[in-house]
């Protein structure tokens, strides 16, 4: 399976356009229930204002939703990115920490989050479980289980850890190209014959 991801799909990084390891991780807040095009598109209005931690931490909350409105949630959206530039700002003297526990203590900041800003911002191998690759991998049989931490956990028992960041990627694009949620094109997947829910 790796090695046919890694054929079809041998360049991968996060579509999530940003400048800096603080940028990464308010467009990665801001993605949720969102597209990343859509995101790009509102970041790059954010980000023109609001560069930077003590920027977003000055400006008028409403402004923010404003901004962002078209991501979807933004009351609360735009409550967790001002909060959590002013933790990076007040706590971590704007820079952004890179170990996963100092992260899932900024608002509005999950394992799902953290691991994209660890792994695209910082290079470390990390497991992004997103709806993807829930989806995938329970798909492809890898695991049975429902809730992300676990999967993220199970994944990391059976992939090699130098594939982590890759796989989350790799599972990303093969979703919005071929195993959709409503309509897997099967006959044209590349997985095919070694997928235990092909044609179901």
């Amino acid at each position: 399976m790796l090695e046919r991801l890694r054929e079809r799909y041998p360049l991968v990084k996060t579509q999530l356009d940003h400048s800096t390891p603080f940028q990464l991780l308010i467009a990665t807040i801001m993605s949720a229930q969102c597209t990343d095009n859509q995101v790009n598109k509102v970041t790059k209005k954010l980000f023109a204002r609001y560069p930077a931690p003590c920027d977003i931490a000055a400006a008028p909350l409403n402004d923010i939703k404003r901004i962002i409105y078209s991501t979807g949630f933004y009351n609360n959206k735009a409550k967790n990115i001002k909060g959590c530039a002013n933790a990076v700002l007040e706590d971590y003297k704007s820079i952004v920490p890179e170990d996963i526990e100092s992260l899932i203590k900024l608002p509005g900041v999950g394992r799902k989050t953290a691991n994209v800003v660890r792994s695209a911002a910082f290079g470390y191998e990390a497991i992004v479980v997103d709806t993807h690759v829930m989806r995938l991998s329970r798909r492809l049989g890898l695991t049975d289980l429902r809730d992300p931490v676990k999967i993220e956990f199970k994944l990391m028992e059976i992939i090699p850890k130098d594939s982590w960041s890759d796989l989350s990627l790799q599972f990303i694009y093969f979703g919005r190209e071929i195993c959709d949620a409503k309509k897997p094109l099967c006959d044209i997947c590349f997985l095919f014959d070694i997928c235990p829910t092909r044609g179901k």
